[in-house]
């Protein structure tokens, strides 16, 4: 096949992410939605809400948190709009619509119980929004959270569900026959870190010192979905395309400090910015060793 033999004049290779808030993508898996954009295959970015219960870094953008103009979910639809055009990536959507579901808050909130945050909501419903998704684009590889959410932040938790049951339905001939023909996922990842890759970007980081900028260092339990290394089934090495990963980054300017091969949250402590992005797979034919593709075993 082409990358031009896809359903609907789609490149033959379709990949799907799954993110809870923007920026998400670009920390987790810039690199590699850089490099399939650029070899032709098609990708989608699912973002679940807008993040407006997130911090902000810069001061003079202070105003936009949720306890004061409470804009800045609409500030961040600009944000993710042109981190993915530095990634080349051209078709992102927000769940439902933007706007749909809002961001939840870190868990033990309060924002965990309003009605309209997505950690309340329907699954059944969330999901069938993805199924008209992965019907209309018909991807081969799904990447998700795990059942964590990586970290623990109730969004993360709730895309994790909302993905995997979604993958579940849209294959289903008797789910929404209204959202489009059945479609099963060939390979579902879920992000993560191998331990010997964290342990290694933060030596770096260490011996780069107060040449950071930053204020301190941040933990190994900082860095979500850490694993054991032989759980990572496949590394993508996003090394020739990880300036566009960095620029993806510093495109979410209200959440993220760049600083070369480091990078800094609201609490300004540094973690290493990954050129390599790594997956453990959760369903699929998996070739044997680490793979460095995620199509790899698929019929594309």
């Amino acid at each position: 096949m082409t990358e031009s033999d896809g359903p609907d004049g789609l490149p033959a290779r379709r990949l799907l992410l799954v993110h809870a808030h923007p920026d998400d993508e670009s920390i987790n898996n810039g690199a590699t939605m850089a490099k399939y954009a650029a070899e032709g295959a098609h990708v989608t970015l699912v973002t679940c809400t807008l993040g407006e219960e997130g911090e902000v870094v810069p001061p003079e953008l202070a105003h936009l948190t949720s306890d004061r103009d409470n804009i800045l979910g609409e500030h961040r639809i600009g944000e993710l709009a042109a981190a993915m055009r530095e990634l080349g990536v051209t078709d992102h959507r927000f769940l439902g619509g933007p706007g749909l579901y809002r961001d939840s808050g870190m868990m033990g909130a309060p924002q965990n119980e309003r009605p309209d945050c997505f950690w309340q909501a329907d699954l059944d419903e969330a999901a069938g929004h993805l199924v008209a998704v992965i019907r209309e684009v018909r991807p081969q590889v799904m990447v998700a959270y795990d059942p964590n959410g990586g970290y623990g932040h109730p969004d993360h938790i709730q895309a994790h569900r909302v993905a995997m049951l979604a993958a579940d339905l849209a294959a289903e001939p008797g789910f929404r026959p209204d959202l489009g023909a059945p479609h099963a996922i060939a390979k579902v990842y879920w992000n993560c870190v191998p331990r010997s890759a964290a342990e290694e970007g933060f030596a770096r980081l260490r011996a780069a010192g107060s040449n950071t900028g930053f204020a301190g260092v941040a933990s190994m339990a900082d860095v979500p979905g850490v694993v054991d290394d032989d759980e990572a089934t496949v590394a993508v090495d996003g090394s020739a395309y990880v300036g566009r990963k960095a620029a993806a980054m510093r495109a979410h300017a209200t959440q993220i400090v760049v600083d070369g091969p480091f990078f800094a949250l609201s609490n300004d402590l540094g973690q290493p910015l990954f050129a390599v992005e790594y997956y453990r797979m959760v369903r699929g034919h998996q070739p044997a060793g680490r793979a460095g593709d995620l199509f790899a075993g698929t019929e594309v």
